[in-house]
């Protein structure tokens, strides 16, 4: 007799993921805040730039508004861990309430000084103001390092074979788990450099190696996580569908 094996069943009505808009949101933080930086960077050259208060207070509005909860959400109650994936909601939550957090005090900050901010010298002013919690984001990336260190050590963020796309690599754990610790690694090499680019900032150094290194770290792993995001409402749906 032939025993037919049963694939992955999952009872996704006590397990919610959303990380799937949460993957976006943060990729088009990192993105935000690189092009935010552009237009500071570019001010400083020439103060006839302009800089847009307004549409940057909206953008970090909206996408602290997607993190924040949802990270907060994730982190309280942690609906992964009913499917087995009890670290993800530390991964993803954490660090959503982190970077939403900091968005959301942004957007509140050029809200009510926007224009005060872009009178004169914005670019140093912000180094000024952002120094403070600064360093919180720095250690946010040593945390960061600390998430890429896990994801190779006990091989994390492999998808199951169900899984369209992701999972191809299944029987490959560590394909998916190199890639994803690399991700959260060169988004952490930013945020460790972000409290000395500050310090560039204020100084007036704006040409610093360390402020494109940082720049360029963030604008390839907002890129790449804002796809992936992308890629996954197709693939969490296939794979809510397949495990039903």
């Amino acid at each position: 007799m032939t025993v037919v094996a049963e694939g992955l069943k999952i009872d996704w009505s006590i397990m919610p993921t959303y990380n799937t808009i949460m993957s976006i949101a943060a990729g088009a933080g990192l993105l935000a805040l690189v092009l935010f930086g552009k237009e500071l960077l570019a001010n400083a050259k020439d103060s006839s730039s302009d800089i847009n208060t307004d549409g940057w207070s909206i953008a970090f509005g909206v996408l602290g508004i997607i993190l924040f909860p949802m990270g907060m959400h994730m982190s309280l109650t942690w609906p992964l861990a009913a499917g087995g994936f009890p670290f993800d909601n530390i991964v993803f939550g954490e660090t959503s309430i982190g970077f939403g957090a900091l968005l959301l005090f942004a957007s509140f900050y050029l809200w009510r000084r926007g224009e005060q901010f872009a009178a004169a010298n914005p670019l140093k002013k912000f180094g000024r103001v952002a120094q403070p919690i600064s360093w919180f984001v720095g250690t946010l990336g040593l945390a960061l390092f600390g998430i890429a260190a896990a994801g190779i050590t006990y091989q994390l963020f492999a998808a199951p074979a169900e899984e369209p796309i992701s999972g191809w690599f299944a029987d490959y754990p560590m394909v998916e788990a190199t890639f994803m610790s690399l991700l959260f690694a060169l988004v952490g090499v930013g945020a460790v450099l972000f409290p000395f680019v500050l310090g560039k900032f204020r100084s007036g150094d704006f040409d610093a190696k360390i402020v494109k290194v940082m720049g360029w770290s963030w604008a390839i792993t907002g890129v790449i996580f804002a796809l992936f995001g992308a890629m996954n409402f197709f693939t969490h749906i296939g794979l809510i569908v397949n495990t039903m």
